[in-house]
């Protein structure tokens, strides 16, 4: 009887199904011949992981310690036909039942087929449902999660929009909305902040997530001491930064700006408000760009202030090969006009090749081999001048 029913739920998880919710009755009716079991030593849970539910024994072994009270195999036979129905492999079931095995005792009637219905009803198609399912597999156990959703949805735009804050372990649907998310997106909101600036802070800045708005109203003066005013187009980026730093952290911060790159009280508080991002570089990252930028290329420490972009760019495949090439144009009198550095540096690869190496292949037949030189960290002898 046993095989009997694994052999059924195997065919079930290697099928596909066009909706979770009209084929349920049926994938679950193809199991009603097998009656439950009672509680015997013929239903192992540790068995029925690996043979049911695909799982190596080293993660039956886990898991099945945190489903000890299982003792019938209907409500899990439920669960992996409804599984099935949303269109999961057997591979997606054994990694979601391996990530939350506690899934397997959700009721059917009470909790899985509701949230399918209503999130169906908020227009998430199947296949998001069964993504959603395999992301968050412990929020999917509570009909809280399409409270959640119909919320989170027009912040931040798109399930798909949605679905990858979840990927990379987002608390979002763990966090609560009352007492945390709506106050302080409200605060944000008023701050000047849309939906779409709000919902990166909600990611990339987790505390939002549970914080109280004191906490975040601290962050808005923060932002506001290092020069970005609420409303302008860099105080989203001035948030994130100030974020994980006490006031006295970005003092010290911001006198490092000032000495790497000798800075004024006024330079430094134009780079950093133009460039909020610069608090959380590493000191060795600012080092390094300090000593090419002053150092070598001979910029001065205003120029660099008024153009802080610049810092957030790579030396090696960016910075240095592409000075290299104004200064061998400049050299061989090939640029049409004086540019400025900070415009060579700030266009995007593509348009640099077609602006600066190409139109210059009978002159300088050897440019574009010798900044793919440049760009793997080697200096060509026609870069050296003396």
């Amino acid at each position: 009887m046993l095989r009997l029913r694994r052999c059924i739920l195997s065919h079930l998880l290697s099928s596909r199904s066009a909706s979770p919710i009209s084929s349920l009755p049926r994938l679950l009716s193809t199991t009603a011949p097998v009656p439950p079991t009672p509680a015997s030593p013929a239903f192992a849970v540790k068995d029925y992981l690996v043979d049911a539910c695909g799982l190596t024994r080293a993660q039956a072994l886990s898991g099945s310690a945190k489903i000890p009270h299982l003792k019938f195999p209907s409500n899990p036979d439920a669960v992996l036909a409804f599984l099935s129905g949303l269109g999961l492999s057997a591979a997606d079931v054994a990694a979601l039942v391996a990530k939350d095995p506690r899934f397997l005792c959700a009721g059917m009637e009470r909790t899985l087929a509701p949230v399918v219905a209503g999130l169906t009803g908020l227009g998430l198609s199947h296949r998001k449902i069964a993504r959603l399912v395999s992301l968050a597999p412990g929020n999917f156990r509570h009909t809280s999660v399409v409270s959640k959703l119909e919320y989170y949805l027009p912040l931040f735009g798109s399930i798909d929009n949605l679905l990858w804050p979840l990927k990379h372990g987002s608390g979002l649907l763990d966090s609560d909305l009352e007492t945390a998310v709506k106050p302080n997106v409200k605060l944000l909101r008023e701050c000047g902040l849309g939906a779409r600036d709000i919902a990166k802070l909600l990611t990339r800045v987790p505390m939002l997530q549970s914080s109280k708005p004191e906490c975040v109203l601290a962050m808005v003066a923060c932002a506001e001491g290092i020069g970005v005013p609420r409303g302008s187009r860099m105080f989203r980026q001035a948030l994130q930064a100030v974020s994980y730093f006490s006031e006295e952290k970005i003092a010290a911060r911001v006198d490092y700006l000032k000495k790497t790159f000798r800075w004024s009280d006024a330079e430094v508080g134009i780079a950093v408000s133009k460039a909020p991002s610069l608090l959380r570089s590493s000191k060795k990252m600012l080092q390094r760009r300090s000593e090419f930028l002053i150092s070598e290329a001979g910029l001065g420490p205003a120029y660099i202030a008024h153009r802080p972009n610049m810092l957030v760019l790579g030396v090696e495949v960016r910075l240095r090969p592409r000075y290299y090439v104004m200064k061998f144009l400049k050299e061989n009198r090939l640029l049409k006009r004086d540019l400025s550095y900070n415009t060579i540096v700030k266009v995007t690869e593509k348009l640099f090749l077609e602006k600066f190496v190409c139109p210059h292949k009978e002159a300088a037949p050897h440019l574009a081999e010798d900044y793919a030189t440049a760009c793997r960290g080697r200096v060509p002898s026609r870069f050296i001048f003396t």
